[in-house]
């Protein structure tokens, strides 16, 4: 039985083409090597599995190659290239700063240095997860790091840059290793497993990339255990059960029943979803990034920022046409907002329901508020009855009531009734209006004997008398005099005090305000406005703010939606507050300044 060889150790690069996501990383190194111009120090830094030794191990065996090809790779061929190969070369050192840390280790390092190499021009030493050094390890390495022999060579390789002191980073060359894109390790990917023989779906590919997070030896190694899984046929089904990884379609549906306002199916989606034993923050996270990437989506030149398969691109187009941008900023700002929470929450499912609930509302927001903006106006429709000329105007209910509660903008009743006025040369009519109905009652110089045959639609029922029958219209009259007479009824300051202490007497928590009331009853200024006085300050704060509550009430009780309040401190009865010592000395010494130089004089202190 052969021995099995992990993807990540038989396909590691062996030369600087093959290294993948790294080109402008390689193409300065070999640029270094085609000049000449090799520095003593180098530090590759980057996160795990991009490169970093792998690099490292390219550049020390093309250094040392006796005939290198003529784009700078190392031949292969030559003694230096085979010793390098078989893994027995002594011109290249690699050491593990994470279990050699001390400062003996260096020391023993330090002495390896001094000997020159038997083949090749250079000696290079290679020490990975060099931020594990001890501070002492690296103060003995600082001389040798800065003035080592000619013919040694250092390369430094870490993942937390950040952690390495100054002064040693100020002694190399510092190279950045970055992340790799998806694309680059599916296709990779696609040549490994062409090499093995296995067969692929570009989907399942893509979600092993996204699943490695831009390293490709985690990629190798999922793409081993998928191997594994399936048999050699990897499937977007097979990766997704085998890594426990959240579904496409778990999201699209969660979309379209957001879209469609379904409470009930987004719960039972998440429902199922967390029964799958998916982590509440991965789900959140997930629905955030999926509403991002359909705002990505939303634009051809963006959609190629969204790094998937072919397949899912085009649903992911398909359902970006579907959401408009405000939704998907507000559902981006409302998934983000549960991320940061979710954390903080002591009930985290609720707050993921919470979540989905405002997603579906969203939708709803957006269409009725559209609706509300729908105002419809019918035509006027004018018709003969005898030898009065008869008129319906038909209105938005809302819109005929925010215009005649203005009182600034006439209706299209006012304006209709104005201009047969003006046409017919009637005398001048006086209005009456109750703000409150919103019913506009005209009266002439002279009571008529009879109801007028005129026509006008009740503000915000858009019914015409003209269209109903004797009784409805005799009922319609009854109902529209009585809200005229209630609406603007006179009443007595008597009448006006009693309701005043009706309503005191109704509050049974707010004690204070009772007390306040009970104590300073209202008096008449007008037919509709009456004054409060009171002594202090906060007898006044009390009445004002529930000023709008006890209006509410008087007008209710006495039929008058004019009644207005106005609220004063009484300046003869005004109840001053306790003054200390202090202050009633400070009053004496206004009035007499001498009082001052008297107490200051014979050193006068108040107890």
């Amino acid at each position: 039985m052969d021995n099995f060889i992990v993807s990540a150790r038989k396909y590691r690069p062996s030369t600087f083409r093959s290294v993948v996501g790294q080109e402008a990383l390689t193409t300065t190194l070999k640029n270094a090597i085609a000049g000449n111009k090799l520095a003593h120090a180098y530090l590759f830094s980057g996160p795990r599995g991009v490169g970093k030794t792998t690099c490292a191990r390219i550049f020390a065996k093309t250094i040392n190659c006796l005939d290198p090809t003529n784009d700078f790779e190392a031949c292969n061929a030559c003694e230096s290239c085979k010793a390098f190969n078989e893994q027995r070369s002594y011109n290249i050192h690699e050491l593990d700063a994470a279990s050699n840390n001390s400062v003996d280790d260096i020391r023993s390092l330090i002495d390896q240095v001094r000997v020159p190499p038997q083949i090749g021009k250079y000696k290079v030493y290679i020490i990975d997860e060099v931020h594990m050094l001890s501070q002492s390890a690296f103060n003995s390495f600082l001389k040798t790091l800065e003035e080592p022999p000619s013919h040694a060579i250092f390369i430094l390789a870490t993942t937390e840059k950040h952690k390495i002191i100054p002064t040693i980073l100020s002694r190399c060359q510092v190279y950045d290793f970055n992340r790799i894109h998806v694309g680059d390790i599916v296709e990779h990917l696609q040549y490994v497993a062409k090499e093995e023989g296995v067969q692929t779906e570009p989907e399942a590919l893509n979600i092993i990339a996204q699943k490695a997070d831009g390293g490709m030896r985690d990629a190798l190694s999922i793409f081993d255990q998928t191997v594994s899984y399936t048999g050699g046929n990897i499937t977007y089904q097979a990766v997704i059960e085998n890594l426990n990884v959240l579904d496409y379609e778990y999201y699209f549906k969660l979309s379209e029943t957001i879209l469609a306002g379904d409470v009930v199916n987004c719960l039972l989606i998440l429902n199922d979803i967390l029964n799958r034993g998916f982590e509440g923050q991965h789900i959140v996270s997930g629905i955030s990034s999926h509403f991002r990437d359909l705002l990505v989506c939303k634009d051809p030149a963006t959609a190629q920022l969204f790094q998937v398969g072919a397949s899912i691109r085009e649903r992911y187009i398909e359902m970006a046409q579907q959401c408009s941008n405000v939704f998907l900023y507000r559902a981006i700002d409302l998934a983000n907002d549960c991320d940061l929470n979710y954390r903080l929450s002591k009930n985290k499912r609720l707050l993921m329901e919470l979540m989905l609930i405002k997603l579906c509302q969203i939708t709803e927001v957006s269409t009725a508020g559209k609706e509300e903006k729908k105002t419809t106006i019918e035509p006027i429709t004018t018709s003969k009855r005898g030898d009065e000329k008869c008129e319906t105007v038909a209105t938005d209910p809302k819109a005929t009531n925010d215009t005649q509660q203005s009182g600034n903008t006439p209706s299209l009743q006012e304006q209709d009734v104005k201009q047969h006025r003006e046409s017919d040369k009637q005398p001048p009519v006086s209005k009456k209006v109750n703000r409150d109905s919103g019913i506009h009652s005209e009266k002439g110089n002279e009571k008529p004997s009879a109801p007028k045959r005129r026509n006008v639609s009740m503000a915000g029922m858009g019914v015409s008398l003209a269209s109903i029958n004797q009784t409805q219209k005799e009922e319609a009259s009854t109902i529209r005099e009585e809200v005229l007479q209630n609406g603007t009824n006179l009443f007595t300051e008597k009448e006006l005090i009693s309701a005043w202490q009706e309503y005191a007497r109704s509050l049974k928590e707010e004690v204070l305000l009772k007390n306040t009331m009970s104590l300073y009853l209202p008096r008449m200024l007008s037919d509709v406005l009456f004054e409060v006085e009171v002594n202090t300050e906060l007898n006044k704060q009390y009445l004002t703010d529930n000023s709008m509550s006890i209006l509410t009430h008087l007008r209710e009780t006495l039929q008058n939606g004019e009644i207005t309040m106005t609220i004063r401190i009484a300046e003869d009865n005004a109840i001053k507050k306790p003054l200390t010592s202090r202050e009633i000395f400070d009053e004496m010494v206004q009035q007499n300044p001498a009082l001052q130089k008297l107490s200051d004089e014979f050193g006068l202190e108040l107890s």
